[in-house]
């Protein structure tokens, strides 16, 4: 049975929390890992950890786009700003993720770098347009959900002849995180919550590996009846040991997913090894510009280093991506480390885990 949509009132709260304290087995632990940072607030907004057993325990994991990008990849946006003749343009989390030094898009911007922020990247179109002596490099990040916006500007722009804009590529590919996750024996996931978003894209054949390994793989909208009705579907799914890819979010998200959105993405972007903060380089996990359209890809352009070394520091980002560690485990967590100073990317995004856990679990523990 599909259990979508059907827990619309209080009485349905109480009918599902009660089928998950009743099939929940005493007898062992549920790590249940969430990869999508929208879906890590609404559990912390709501406050739904609190209403399920002891022993069903909700992981973050890499799916808040802004955390995962790397120090060298800020490091490059930071270098790129400095050009007296460069516009960037970007998400607003952006700004505020730090790179080395304490350095920032936000701290650049202050110093006189024409950074702004947009809300869609074909704003870039008309600053281009506006500005023809000026060159226009938007910052793009995010997973298969995002990237073909980042995509629809290249074409765009090309098409146009629009040749002083480019985009600096730091899209990444969710299925590589899994891959890592799977293969880490430390990691004890037995099932995953997966993004309803990126599914609506990718759809679902991409968590068959899940499901090959022995783990649960719900897709899951964000509502809390979503996320508490897939929470269930995992738990059963464990205790009988019959593992599948169940779409829990049938509103929006079909089995083949969006095949002009991946068609886009294939006709604008190649795969290409990309660095995860925390995560280390996954092969093929980038989005690297495909060589027809270089002279939109601001790594080329510009002759970024792919290999900049970063500097280690006292974050523990990395293991709270891998679902390792909670935000409060953190030697840096609402000490060093707070929404208004903040020292790593899971505290700065508004998708991130330390973030949530700073406004809402901290808030009412």
């Amino acid at each position: 049975m599909q259990i979508n949509d059907i827990f619309n009132n209080k009485e349905d709260v109480k009918q599902i929390l009660a089928a998950i304290h009743a099939e929940a087995s005493p007898n062992r632990t549920y790590r249940i890992m969430e990869v999508c940072g929208t879906h890590t607030m609404s559990i912390a907004r709501h406050g739904l950890p609190s209403l399920l057993p002891s022993n069903v325990k909700l992981v973050s994991g890499p799916g808040c786009p802004v955390c995962v990008t790397s120090q060298a990849d800020i490091d490059n946006c930071i270098d790129l700003s400095d050009h007296r003749d460069v516009t960037i343009t970007t998400f607003g989390d952006m700004l505020r993720v730090m790179g080395t030094d304490r350095k920032s898009l936000y701290s650049a911007k202050a110093e006189g770098a024409d950074v702004r922020i947009i809300y869609s990247p074909l704003d870039t179109i008309a600053m281009a347009k506006a500005n023809p002596d000026r060159k226009h490099i938007f910052i793009a990040v995010g997973f298969e959900t995002t990237a073909p916006m980042a995509a629809g500007l290249v074409k765009m722009a090309h098409a146009e002849g629009l040749n002083n804009i480019s985009i600096l590529s730091m899209c990444k590919t969710m299925p590589q995180a899994f891959h890592l996750l799977l293969t880490d024996d430390t990691a004890a996931i037995d099932g995953f919550l997966c993004p309803g978003n990126v599914s609506v894209v990718t759809g679902l054949s991409i968590y068959e590996p899940i499901v090959k390994a022995n783990k649960a793989a719900v897709v899951a909208g964000f509502e809390p009846m979503d996320i508490l009705s897939s929470v269930l579907e995992i738990i059963r799914q464990v205790n009988s040991g019959n593992f599948s890819v169940m779409n829990n979010y049938l509103r929006a998200c079909k089995a083949e997913g969006n095949l002009k959105a991946q068609a886009l993405i294939n006709e604008i972007f190649i795969p290409a090894d990309s660095r995860w903060r925390g995560l280390g380089v996954l092969p093929n996990s980038g989005l690297a510009v495909r060589d027809e359209y270089a002279i939109h890809d601001a790594a080329k352009v510009f002759n970024l280093d792919p290999n900049r070394e970063e500097r280690p520091t006292a974050c523990k980002c990395g293991d709270i991506l891998k679902g390792k560690i909670l935000p409060k485990d953190c030697p840096l967590f609402a000490t060093k480390c707070t929404p208004e100073s903040a020292v790593g990317p899971c505290m700065v995004s508004s998708e991130g885990a330390c973030a949530a856990h700073y406004k809402y679990s901290l808030r009412n523990s």
